[in-house]
């Protein structure tokens, strides 16, 4: 049955309408809406008068729907559901919604482990009813949640045909489609979903489509109107923590530490907040400070992309022991993240391009592209065969990471700081040198390792002299984009 159901389908029709107006008009004031957060919002309550509801009903209210939910209210959510299957195991719906409350689990904590137990209760919920939109929907985010994003594109067209109306499943069809490296079908679910639904979690992922177009002031300023409409801690909790991710890609240190420590502050649980705390004391030289940040999040949320970060501060300070204890938790994490299905081939070829094996790192990464081929992979596997000698097939990637016509609009210091290093390799110096200037000017303090290596660059090749003209970098680019989009349609 299950197989019937995620037959693919096609992605639903639109067009950024009222979010995009509305969120263009709060941008004026750029990311200073955001900024103004902090001090304008009564971050102790969760609403003006409202009282709020039982740990049990808000956790559900939140898996059903995707927003964010305290880890204990989860807990007891979860407790309740298996009680009432055990003396109810028709329960098609309960099967479904317990689901859900495992993939949530399995996210907030990185413990693989859910995501088998969150496979069998939605499948339970399938076998119970046929056509069953929740389940379906469910089967989305856990595929998602595993970085599968084809499977989690069919599930959520499979939910779309069975409930048309059923606007939580375009969060997942956004991320899958994002994932899969298809812009404009993401713009399109996200249209469809801002007409069916209005509230601070549609701004929330209206936000990410934005950021991901490189409008950084239009998604400061959706985070803002979501965070200000949220009503429970731990959901305004997670929009600042976005808006942390936002300050800190634009190099705001500053006001990225503000949010990710506020965030916190509302929800203790916030591991992403506070592994953000982390990455910016970093950027801020307070390395003290940052380790132990990390340490904390690691410890509750073993999440392998915390180890390779914890492992370059490591690496940065010198201490390639601690790196090393570090870089052996991420193979171990990844293995063990596999056994839960999830795909961790990204994070791990990232780390092998750059601390382990580059030729294991391309063939890993070859293959995620061709499953997946979204920007995060392209800029991934674009570096890996620089690291391995590969340097004018390197470029071509580096390219599509970078090109907003192929969807790589996000403004990356490291992605631009790739293309500029791949470009000094290939003796294209001009072009290295405005590349490796644009990441210091995106975010001058985007990592503690990349750092010091672009401005020794930058030294080393020297003030732009005569005859450094724009034509000694104009072959490479003709030739640049072919093999990168066969690719992507092949896969």
């Amino acid at each position: 049955m299950e197989n019937d159901a995620v037959e693919n389908g096609q992605g639903t029709r639109p067009g950024f309408p009222r979010v995009r107006r509305r969120v263009l008009l709060a941008s004026v004031a750029g990311c200073a809406v955001l900024g103004g957060l902090l001090t304008l919002l009564p971050w102790g309550s969760g609403g003006a008068g409202t009282p709020p509801p039982a740990p049990g009903a808000q956790a559900l209210a939140a898996v059903t729907t995707g927003v964010a939910v305290a880890l204990p209210d989860l807990a007891v959510l979860i407790d309740g559901r298996e009680r009432h299957l055990r003396a109810h195991p028709g329960d098609a719906e309960s099967w479904a919604v317990l689901g859900a409350a495992y993939v949530e689990q399995g996210r907030r904590t990185s413990d693989p482990e859910n995501y088998p137990k969150a496979e069998q209760a939605l499948r339970r919920s399938l076998k119970a009813r046929e056509r069953n939109a929740g389940a379906l929907d469910g089967m989305a985010a856990l595929a998602n949640a595993r970085r599968d994003f084809r499977a989690a594109r069919n599930w959520s067209e499979a939910a779309l045909k069975a409930d048309r109306g059923l606007w939580s499943a375009y969060p997942q069809l956004i991320d899958a489609q994002t994932g899969l490296g298809d812009y404009k079908a993401a713009d399109k679910a996200l249209d469809r979903l801002v007409e069916l639904r209005k509230g601070p979690e549609v701004l929330a992922w209206a936000a990410g489509v934005y950021r991901d177009r490189g409008r950084r002031e239009d998604a400061a300023a959706a985070l803002s109107d979501a965070a200000a409409a949220a009503e429970a801690p731990a959901e305004r909790a997670a929009y600042l923590e976005r808006g942390g991710q936002l300050a800190f890609e634009r190099g705001d240190l500053d006001e990225a530490l503000r949010y990710f420590r506020e965030a916190v502050r509302l929800d203790p649980d916030q591991r992403a907040a506070l592994a953000g705390q982390g990455r910016t004391l970093a950027g801020l030289g307070r390395t003290t400070e940052a380790l132990n940040a990390y340490r904390a999040a690691f410890a509750k949320q073993p999440d392998p992309e915390y180890a390779l970060e914890l492992g370059e501060l490591y690496e940065s300070l010198g201490l390639e022991q601690a790196a090393r204890v570090q870089y052996d938790s991420l193979r171990e994490r990844v293995a063990r993240s596999a056994d839960g299905g999830v795909d961790d081939e990204l994070v791990l070829g990232r780390f092998e391009a750059d601390h382990g094996d580059p030729e294991s790192a391309v063939r890993r990464l070859r293959d995620e592209w061709r499953r997946q081929p979204g920007i995060a992979v392209a800029d991934a596997l674009g570096w890996a065969l620089h690291r391995a000698g590969e340097d004018k097939e390197a470029l071509k990637f580096a390219r599509v990471a970078t090109d907003r016509h192929r969807g790589g609009g996000v403004r990356s210091a490291l992605y631009v700081y790739h293309l500029g290093m791949i470009e000094r390799a290939l003796e294209m110096p001009g072009a290295a040198r405005r590349h490796l200037q644009e990441a210091l000017r995106i975010s001058p303090r985007f990592s503690p390792t990349r750092v010091p290596l672009a401005e020794q660059a930058l030294r080393e090749l020297g003030e732009p002299s005569v005859e450094d003209v724009p034509d000694m970098d104009a072959e490479p680019e003709e030739e640049s984009e072919e093999e990168p989009e066969k690719k992507s349609e092949e896969g």
